[in-house]
């Protein structure tokens, strides 16, 4: 495993390459608020099965350079990073709201991403039935300065994000672990009783927000405002998995990007949640990564 800063012009990238060194790339987006740390607790997992696992974290968190940013400036870094890897072709899979992202990289450059993998994640509020009734007073106000003022409404919803910046500077896991308390399901709950898990969520969540919760307000008018990527760029096959009891990423999500994204295959576990990606990793960097063709094996490759 190394760890790098990426010049972006004026910023940097904070980069995670692990896993296997010569295995197939998988390009990794992290959830909102987290960071290039998410899938730590299973870097071992991915270098057994061959795979090289890249993450980097999104402008304001952990180690990158706090910016404005959209989901195609998303998708453009993780070109970007790729380019410095010299990585040629790439899988990207991503978590919560990491998701948009993971779909934005197929977008903005299509034919170099192989397969993008969605887990838990977020669809287009602005066109999935119902996604805006899900908001709170607060997010709704701030989506409301949208789309004319985005920085004033980034650091509304950046502000959202305080509290929990608060709790991950208290040490050990427990205290992150109460701020979700309310929105997990009985089978994240018993994930996080797991003290590997519930140290990695911590660690990642915590390691997010050190620098402050730009981040994640950024993120927020990135994916819950309008899109700033087509959809129907990505040409590639997509990967959705959920479980059937979360309370995150609500079922229309899940049941608008398998609608409308042409060849998505659905996954639904029965009675799981949202990190469902604690118990189903291997299983998706299996299904992202495997070769259509003996040919096309090689262009996973540096």
């Amino acid at each position: 495993m190394r760890e790098m800063e990426i010049d972006r012009g004026g910023r940097v990238l904070r980069v995670r390459d692990a896993g296997d060194p010569d295995g197939a790339v998988v390009v990794y987006f992290h959830g909102t608020p987290s960071s290039r740390l998410d899938l730590c607790f299973g870097e071992q997992l991915a270098a057994g099965r061959g795979v090289r696992l890249v993450s980097f974290d999104r402008p304001g968190y952990g180690g990158s350079t706090a910016a404005p940013f959209g989901l195609a400036s998303i998708g453009a870094d993780a070109h970007a990073v790729a380019d410095e890897l010299g990585v040629a072709r790439f899988a990207a899979l991503g978590l919560s709201g990491g998701a948009p992202g993971a779909l934005a990289a197929a977008a903005v450059a299509g034919g170099r991403v192989a397969r993008v993998g969605i887990a838990s994640g977020a669809g287009p509020y602005q066109l999935v039935p119902g996604a805006l009734d899900e908001l709170d007073d607060d997010d709704r106000a701030t989506l409301s300065l949208l789309p004319g003022d985005p920085a004033a409404a980034a650091a509304a919803f950046a502000k959202g994000f305080e509290p929990l910046a608060e709790l991950s500077r208290e040490p050990g896991s427990s205290a992150v672990l109460s701020a979700f308390e309310d929105v997990l399901c009985s089978r994240d709950r018993e994930l996080l009783d797991d003290p590997l898990y519930a140290e990695a969520f911590a660690d990642t969540v915590r390691e997010g927000l050190r620098s402050g919760t730009s981040g994640g307000g950024w993120d927020n008018v990135s994916w819950i405002g309008e899109w700033d990527i087509d959809l129907s760029a990505v040409r590639c096959p997509v990967l959705l998995w959920y479980g059937s009891d979360d309370r995150f990423a609500q079922p229309t999500h899940k049941l608008w990007l398998s609608q409308n994204l042409p060849g998505a295959q659905l996954v639904v576990h029965d009675g799981e949640g949202h990190l469902g990606i604690f118990e189903h990793l291997g299983e998706m960097l299996d299904a992202l990564t495997e070769p259509d063709t003996e040919d096309a094996a090689s262009t996973w490759r540096a």
